[in-house]
C-alpha cells in the first residue's frame, strides 16, 4: 500500500509515524512545501520575543528522522499542485526547479494546512509588515527588528547611560491567539505596541465580560488597544515607518506591522479533486477524517469539525486536534476503527503572567445558537489554600444545561492554576460529565496545590445548588426591577458600590428582616457571591422571594485584577 501524506507540521507528520508504528510494510511519502516537515508553529510568537532563541528549538523533526527511524520518505520543498482521484495519482512540483511529476498512491491524506488572511488593502505589501505563520515569517519579522527599517537600524547607537532611548512602536492588527501572543513578545522587545482590533473585544472565542478583563491587563501593562476599528490602509512614512490607518480615520504610526488577522483553510487541492466543501469553506470529512473520496483524508487546519458541545461545524485551527486526527487517518488506513469525537476548541493564551483558557461552549455561541436550556455562574475560588502563601484568585464562569446539569463549557483567568482546572472541566466535558460530577471529583490536594474544595469542585457544588433550588441566581445583565440588598461591610461600599442598593451587613441581617419588603424579589450583592448566598438561604427560609446575583460586585466590574 502507497501513501501519500500532504503537507507535514502537526496533522501530517502525526499521521505519518503513527501509519509506520502500525503498518511497517506501508510505502509512505511525506510531502512539504516547505523548507521543514515538522516544526513548533505555536512557538513562534515567542521566538520573535526571544524568549525561544534558537530557531532550531522549533524543530520538532527533520527529514533525516522520519527516514531513519520510520523509513518514511520525506520530500520538502515539494508542492502538491493537482489531484486526479479517479486515476489515483498525485502532482507535485519541485519548489525550486519548476519540474513536475505524477505520483501514484492508494490512499491519500491532505494535510495543507491553513493561509493566513492577508486582505487587499492599500500598502499590505509595505517593507515592514509580517505574518507570522513559519519560521522564515519569524526569521524576517527577527532580521527587520535588528535592522529593517533606518529608524530600528540605528537603535543600537543609544547606550545605556543616556537618559532618553526612543521607543520604537508597533502595531498589530488582530487580537486573537496570535495578536495577543505577539503584542506581549514585542512589548517585551521594548516596543510600544498598540492592538487594532476590528471586533469591539479581544479574543472572539471567550464571551466580552471576559476579554474585558484581558483588555484591562493589557493596558496595565502599556498597551494602546484600538477595539471595534478595523485596517483601511497602510501608508508609507518618514524613515522606513508605516502610518496603519483605521476606518475609523484614526492613524496609528508603526516602525513594525504584524497581521493578525487569521488563517483561511487551505483547499486548493481539494477543490480541484473535486471533494466536497464544508458550509464554512473547509474540507468537509467524516468522523473517520474521510473526505467525500473513500480514498482521500484530510486533517488538521484545512478541514471543517463537528463541535463536540453544540454539533456545529465549524473551523478550528488548533495543534491539540490536529494532531489526533493525524493519528485517526492513520488508524483508519491501517483498518482500525477509529473515530474523532469532535473538537470542543480547549485554549489558552498566557499574558504578562497572567492566563485566559477556556473549553467548551461559550454564552455567546448558546445564544447564537438558539439554546435556552442552559444556566451560568461565576465564581472566584483561590488557586490554593489561601493561608499558604501565594495564592491567586481565579475567575470562573461555568455554563451547564438546566434540565439535567450536563457541563456545557467553562473560561477562566488568573495568575495561578487555570489551566488545571481548564483542563479539567475539558476533559469532563469529553465524558458528558454533569455539575453533579463536579461535586464528586477527587482532586489533588495540598495546600501549595489546591484546596480540600478544590475550584472545580466549587463549580459543581454552586451548579447543583443552583440546580437544586438551595440557590436561585440571576446575573447583572438581566436584573429586573426587584429590590437590590447588599450584604457587605459598610467599608467595602467605600471601594465600589451600587447605588440603589440597600446595604444591610450580613451578621446584622438576621436582626433586620423586618425592614425587607416581602411583596418584592430580593437580588442580594456581595464581593463575590459567597456572602450573598448564604443571606438569599435565610431570606428564603424566612418566607422571602430572593436570588443571589452571581459573581456578586466581581462579574459587574468585569475588570477585576488578575
Amino acid at each position: 500500500m502507497k501513501v501519500i501524506i500532504v503537507g507535514g507540521v502537526a496533522g501530517g507528520a502525526s499521521c505519518a509515524a503513527r501509519l509506520r508504528r502500525l503498518d511497517e510494510r506501508a510505502e509512505i511519502l511525506l510531502i512539504e512545501r516547505g523548507p521543514y516537515v515538522s516544526y513548533a508553529n505555536c512557538g513562534l510568537p515567542y521566538h520573535v520575543g526571544d524568549v525561544i532563541q534558537k530557531e532550531s528549538r522549533l524543530l520538532v523533526a527533520s527529514e533525516k528522522l522520519f527516514r531513519e527511524n520510520f523509513a518514511i520518505d520525506v520530500r520538502t520543498g515539494c508542492e502538491a499542485v493537482g489531484i486526479a482521484p479517479k486515476e489515483k495519482q498525485l502532482t507535485v512540483r519541485d519548489v525550486k526547479t519548476g519540474d513536475i511529476a505524477v505520483l501514484p498512491y492508494d490512499k491519500l491524506v491532505l494535510s495543507p494546512g491553513a493561509a493566513s488572511v492577508r486582505p487587499p488593502l492599500p500598502g499590505i505589501d509595505l517593507p515592514g509588515i509580517f505574518h507570522v505563520r513559519t519560521i522564515p515569517d519569524a526569521r524576517a519579522i527577527r532580521d527587520w527588528i535588528e535592522r529593517g527599517s533606518e529608524f530600528l537600524t540605528g537603535m543600537h547607537r543609544y547606550s545605556g547611560f543616556q537618559t532618553v532611548k526612543p521607543n520604537a512602536r508597533a502595531v498589530v492588527v488582530g487580537g486573537g491567539f496570535i495578536g495577543l501572543e505577539m503584542v506581549e513578545n514585542l512589548v517585551h522587545r521594548g516596543f510600544d505596541v498598540t492592538l487594532v482590533e476590528m471586533l469591539d473585544q479581544v479574543l472572539p472565542p471567550v464571551d466580552r465580560e471576559e476579554a474585558r478583563a484581558v483588555e484591562a491587563h493589557l493596558r496595565r501593562h502599556g498597551v494602546h488597544l484600538a477595539l471595534g476599528d478595523g485596517v483601511a490602509a497602510f501608508r508609507a512614512a518618514a524613515h522606513g515607518a508605516i502610518d496603519v490607518e483605521t476606518k475609523g480615520g484614526k492613524i496609528h504610526p508603526a516602525d513594525l506591522v504584524i497581521l493578525a488577522l487569521g488563517v483561511r483553510p487551505d483547499t486548493t487541492l481539494a477543490r480541484t479533486a473535486g471533494l466536497r466543501l464544508g458550509e464554512c469553506g473547509g474540507i468537509h470529512v467524516d468522523d473517520r477524517m474521510r473526505t467525500s473520496d473513500p480514498d482521500i483524508f484530510a486533517v488538521g487546519d484545512a478541514i471543517e469539525v463537528a463541535d463536540f458541545v453544540t454539533g456545529e461545524r465549524s473551523l478550528v485551527a488548533l495543534a491539540g486536534p490536529a494532531n489526533r486526527q493525524g493519528r485517526i487517518a492513520a488508524d483508519v488506513i491501517a483498518g482500525r476503527n477509529s473515530r474523532y469525537r469532535g473538537t470542543q476548541g480547549t485554549a489558552i493564551v498566557g499574558l504578562f503572567g497572567a492566563v485566559i483558557a477556556w473549553t467548551g461552549a461559550s454564552e455567546k455561541t448558546l445564544k447564537r445558537l438558539g439554546h435556552t436550556d442552559w444556566e451560568k455562574i461565576y465564581l472566584y475560588p483561590n488557586s490554593h489554600a489561601g493561608y499558604y502563601p501565594g495564592a491567586k484568585p481565579i475567575a470562573m464562569k461555568v455554563l451547564f444545561r438546566k434540565s439535567d446539569g450536563l457541563l456545557l463549557g467553562a473560561q477562566a483567568l488568573g495568575e495561578d492554576g487555570v489551566e488545571k482546572r481548564i483542563d479539567t472541566l475539558a476533559a469532563m466535558i469529553q465524558m458528558h460529565a454533569t455539575v453533579y460530577d463536579l461535586e464528586e471529583a477527587e482532586l489533588c490536594y495540598a495546600p501549595p496545590f489546591g484546596s480540600a474544595k478544590d475550584p472545580v469542585n466549587f463549580a459543581g457544588m454552586v451548579a447543583a445548588d443552583v440546580l437544586r433550588g438551595d440557590m436561585p441566581v440571576s446575573h447583572w445583565t438581566s436584573l429586573d426591577d426587584g429590590f437590590l440588598l447588599d450584604v457587605r461591610d459598610p467599608v467595602e461600599l467605600a471601594v465600589e458600590h451600587v447605588p440603589e442598593a440597600v446595604n444591610i451587613p450580613l451578621a446584622g441581617l438576621r436582626a433586620r428582616l423586618g425592614e425587607l419588603p416581602r411583596d418584592r424579589e430580593i437580588q442580594v450583592i456581595c464581593r463575590s457571591g459567597q456572602r450573598a448566598y448564604v443571606a438569599a438561604s435565610m431570606l428564603l427560609q424566612n418566607g422571602f422571594k430572593a436570588r443571589t446575583i452571581s459573581g456578586g460586585m466581581l462579574s459587574r466590574a468585569q475588570n477585576f485584577l488578575l
